[in-house]
């Protein structure tokens, strides 16, 4: 099968949104140590069971989490339909293991679609190629089930009874009760292939077989989605050609634009959380401050990529308070910034980045947008944008920021103006975590 035509698919509303919100959520919640507690620690289905018989977010307020989450800037979301845990948060008709069936009983994806739908944000599924519960996924060295060492021998032996066919069937099942019942669904971020021979001993976990399009059977899975929503933008962890409708690094920022053979820039969007898990962890205290999560969404726009920040919600169905505590950080920041945020991407060719400073361009309204991370004294060099300048402000209060095109020792030829471009600032910063400079091009 040949790799299907995606360039008619309309990307401009993710470029253009450039922030969005990640959520994992499932019943790893209630173990409030890691999503992949279940293979961390070994966990028997038995064991594992308890935290689904008592599953009830009774605090689940999902017009609550899109407040938070536009008010932060965030224009899409993205939510964990079904992570390697097998658990569903929709109401699906191919298995049990679903939110239906717990205590919340009732279906948990559709209230969180309606009310970020009516909020004004996009919506976007995750969905994992993993599944540590269904009886036909075969044991790899993903699985808790996996062993430390072995051969190919002892995995097949484990795997006697389980039916790869037959658990790819399931999953084109589920993503087809995705894409036909909940309306438009602008994005489909599924989650992970792992391809290549066995694995004698993995340091991180374990031996055994790896995964990839032959045991998701990609290409029919991709047709599916094609023919019911040919609009949906899916990202590249399906092991198939080519990189999807997009690039997913996790939890690294790309020191340059991604491009492809080509040297054309790639459409990109790095996903990271607040700390080091994805699944909310109670006791885990390395969570980034306030100044990276912002740097990193503006290094990203910076390179042309987009920030999907995750958000792992308690087993009741809020937000952990010290990810509310960044999000009404970023959002503070964001409510005088954003246009240096939306509709933008990398600066155009020449431009020299300041150092300590990212610039950020909107090409519809031809602005340039300097964030300063180290505030300098009473100036700042601006190469190759001599004579290019029209007027420049600071974005937080819009006051005026001088600016000379000539070069203090500038070159003594007549009518000579250096490429250099000089800012005159005030000694002390604006009272903002990243100051901006707007500098509007003629």
């Amino acid at each position: 099968m040949q790799t299907p035509d995606i360039s008619y698919k309309d990307k401009t509303w993710f470029s253009e949104a450039r922030f969005g919100m990640f959520i994992h959520w499932g019943t790893y919640s209630m173990a409030a140590r890691h999503e992949w507690v279940k293979k961390h620690e070994c966990i028997s289905e038995e064991h594992y069971q308890r935290y689904f018989e008592h599953f009830d977010p009774d605090r689940f307020n999902p017009t609550e989490w899109a407040r938070q989450a536009y008010a932060a800037g965030m224009r899409y979301a993205v939510i964990t339909t079904k992570h390697h845990e097998g658990f569903c948060l929709f109401d699906s008709k191919y298995t049990d293991y679903k939110a239906t069936n717990t205590p919340a009983g009732r279906d948990l994806l559709r209230e969180f679609v309606d009310a970020f739908r009516a909020a004004g944000l996009r919506i976007g599924f995750y969905y994992s190629l993993l599944d540590w519960h269904h009886p036909h996924y075969r044991i790899d060295r993903m699985h808790p089930r996996s062993l430390r060492t072995g051969t190919q021998a002892d995995f097949d032996r484990i795997n006697e009874g389980r039916d790869g066919a037959i658990y790819a069937q399931y999953m084109r099942d589920q993503v087809t009760e995705l894409l036909t019942n909940y309306g438009q669904v602008d994005l489909l971020w599924l989650d992970f292939s792992f391809p290549g021979d066995y694995v004698a001993n993995d340091p991180t976990h374990g031996a055994g077989p790896g995964k990839g399009r032959a045991d998701w059977e990609s290409e029919k899975f991709m047709d599916v989605v094609q023919k019911l929503q040919p609009q949906c933008l899916v990202n590249n962890r399906l092991d198939l050609p080519g990189n999807g409708d997009f690039l997913t690094p996790e939890q690294v920022q790309p020191h340059t634009t991604p491009v492809d053979e080509h040297g054309n820039a790639q459409v990109w969007e790095g996903c990271q959380t607040f700390s080091g898990a994805w699944g909310y962890h109670r006791d885990e205290q390395d969570w980034k401050s306030l100044r990276m999560l912002l740097w990193m969404l503006i290094d990203g726009v910076s390179k042309g990529g987009n920030l999907l920040l995750n958000v792992g919600p308690t087993a009741r169905g809020e937000f952990d308070y010290r990810a509310v505590e960044r999000l009404e950080g970023m959002g503070k920041w964001m409510s005088r910034h954003s246009r240096s945020i939306h509709g933008c991407t990398f600066a155009p060719a020449g431009y020299i980045t300041p150092q300590d400073c990212r610039y950020t361009y909107n090409p519809k309204t031809n602005r340039l947008y300097l964030h300063v991370f180290n505030w300098p004294m009473k100036s700042i060099h601006l190469v190759g944008l001599g004579n290019k300048i029209a007027y420049a402000q600071l974005l937080n209060d819009y006051s005026e920021i001088r600016f000379r095109d000539r070069d203090a020792a500038h070159d003594p030829s007549p009518g000579r103006i250096w490429e250099n471009c000089m800012l005159e600032l005030p000694i002390q910063p604006p009272p903002v975590e990243v100051p901006v400079i707007e500098l509007f091009l003629k």
